[in-house]
Formats: structure tokens, sequence, C-alpha cells
């Protein structure tokens, strides 16, 4: 039987919804069990919250003075140790804290990751996109091997909290940690508004804003709604936004329930990373714009006439 370990994110005390993504996942192999592992100078309130993740088994904690910031190259040997008391897989997010840590992991285990999974066929057998989401594959990893992947969020719901708590427990992972990678500051954007990763609205936009100060248009729309914003690669390119709020291929892969796309063309690239969304709404002046094709509701026109009347309507 499968016995699945999932490695929560987590930041300034909080678990990221991510990791209730993560266990939707893995519920999905209908494993023995499906534990959570903690990591952090203080594990106790992520711990708290990640026990109440329906369908979780344990969640296991690594209290380290080490573990206060998550550094990947401090955090892979500790979770491989961990791993080694009979998980068949490790699970992480695709996220940027995923897709920096799951990879070490798989290195110090000398096996081949899994990447973005988005299906599960069986316990060695999945779905994942390629070509920027225009074509899904499938993937066997070896039985005889522990699985590393990382789950793309945008394709799995969040696990509900259940009603029962699941027992916390300390792990051991007696492992010496390397001194070449050390944490020196976080610099973060701070924002009233949702995190554009896990939030159910969000409102985006693109080249056609014309300048940063132009993009206030989208920040008093997004405000009104109580989404997040979101750009284009194009906007962030052209330096209306800061890069955190790409949305895309290269950018955030997100899943709202109400997603506007505003002076955006469509780019595949864009679209990649909305194509788990709910309800796509689209203002374009270009009635060709590729991104009526996949919209749910377009109107074509001037944004600048037709964004203030909406949230004037709102």
């Amino acid at each position: 039987m499968s016995k699945i370990l999932i490695i929560a994110e987590h930041l300034d005390g909080k678990l990221n919804s991510s990791t209730a993504r993560c266990v939707s996942a893995a519920s999905a192999i209908k494993p023995e069990a499906i534990d959570i592992l903690v990591l952090a100078a203080d594990a106790a309130g992520v711990a708290a919250e990640a026990a109440k993740i329906d369908g979780v088994s344990k969640v296991l904690t690594l209290d380290r003075a080490e573990n206060a910031h998550a550094l990947a190259a401090v955090f892979a040997p500790q979770i491989v140790a961990v791993a080694g008391s009979g998980y068949s897989h490790v699970f992480a997010p695709s996220t940027t804290f995923g897709k920096d840590l799951m990879p070490r992991v798989a290195a110090l285990l000398g096996v081949a990751q899994v990447s973005d999974i988005m299906t599960v066929e069986s316990a060695h057998t999945f779905q994942r996109p390629i070509y920027a989401g225009n074509a899904i594959i499938t993937v066997e990893a070896p039985a005889d091997s522990t699985v590393i992947a990382t789950i793309r969020t945008a394709s799995w719901p969040a696990a509900a909290n259940g009603l029962a708590t699941a027992p916390i427990e300390a792990a051991s992972a007696d492992v010496s940690l390397p001194s070449h990678t050390r944490f020196i500051d976080l610099a973060q954007g701070k924002s009233d508004r949702p995190d554009l990763q896990g939030a159910s609205k969000v409102v985006s936009g693109g080249r056609a804003l014309g300048s940063s100060e132009n993009f206030e248009i989208i920040y008093k729309l997004a405000d009104k709604l109580g989404a997040a914003v979101g750009a284009s690669r194009a906007a962030v390119d052209a330096g209306y936004v800061p890069s955190d709020l790409q949305v895309g291929q290269t950018g955030k892969i997100i899943s709202p329930e109400l997603y506007f796309a505003i002076g955006i063309s469509g780019a595949i690239q864009h679209l990649t990373g909305i194509k788990d969304a709910g309800t796509i709404v689209a203002i374009n002046k270009d009635a060709e714009a590729p991104i009526f094709e996949v919209a749910d509701f377009g109107l074509v026109g001037d944004l600048f006439k037709i964004v203030p009347e909406l949230e004037a309507a709102l």
C-alpha cells in the first residue's frame, strides 16, 4: 500500500492553502496513510492547522533553528531522512517553494521527479501538462523507488477541514545540514488584497493599459470586487506592475472562480495560467483577440470607458 508524505508550505506561521490541495491529490491515490511534514523553528501553530485537514493521518514536525526560513538546501536532507521511514511518495505543491525544494530531494534519493501532477491514474501513473498546456502526457514512475512529485495546485481543490484532528508527532532527522547556503533577507510586497494564487476572484490587466499609472483602474475594480490583482507578462515586462503579479506559463498558475482579463490579448502562455479558472470575463477592443475564444463572457470596446462604468455599476 502507498504511504504519502506531504511537505507543508507555510509563511509567517500560516499554512498555505496549497498544502490542502496536495492532500486532495494524495487522496486520489487512496493510500494507506497521508502524513504532513512541517519544518520550522517552531512548528506548533502550522502543525495545528495542518492537523485539521480532512484525510490527514498525522502531522510530523521538525523543529530546528535552521528551519526558521524555507531554504531548499537545508530542508532537503531532513525530508530525505524522514521519507526513509517507509514512505512510498513525497509530494509538495508546484509553487516557487516546491519547484525549488523537490528537485533537491529527488537528486538526493537518486530518482527522477514527476512535475505538475494534474490527474492521478494510479499510484505510479499520472498526467501532467507539456508544451505550455497544449498537450497532456501520461507518465509512469518506477514502482520500486520513491515517487517524488510536485502537484499542480490549480488542478486540485483544497481539501476541507474535517471534524477530527490528526495527531501531531515530533519527527527525527539526525542529519548534518549544509552551511554553504544561508538566509540573508526576505524582500516581499505587502498588500491587503487576497493572495493571487489562492484568490477566488482575480482581475488582470495587460499591455493595453499603457502605463503603471493607468493600471490604477485595475486596482480599483479589484478592490470593488474583493479580488486579487494579476497581469500578463507583457504588462510586467513593460514595468507596469511587479513580476509577482504575472499570470501564465512563466508566472503563476491560478484557478479562481472568476477571472477578469482586461486589455489582455490571450497569448497561449497566458492562457496556460488560467485554464482551470471557473468563469472568464474578457474586455478588449480587438474583437479577434484570442482571449475571446476561451472567455465565457466577452465585451469588445475601450477598456478605459468600460472598466470605470463597470466599477460604477458595481
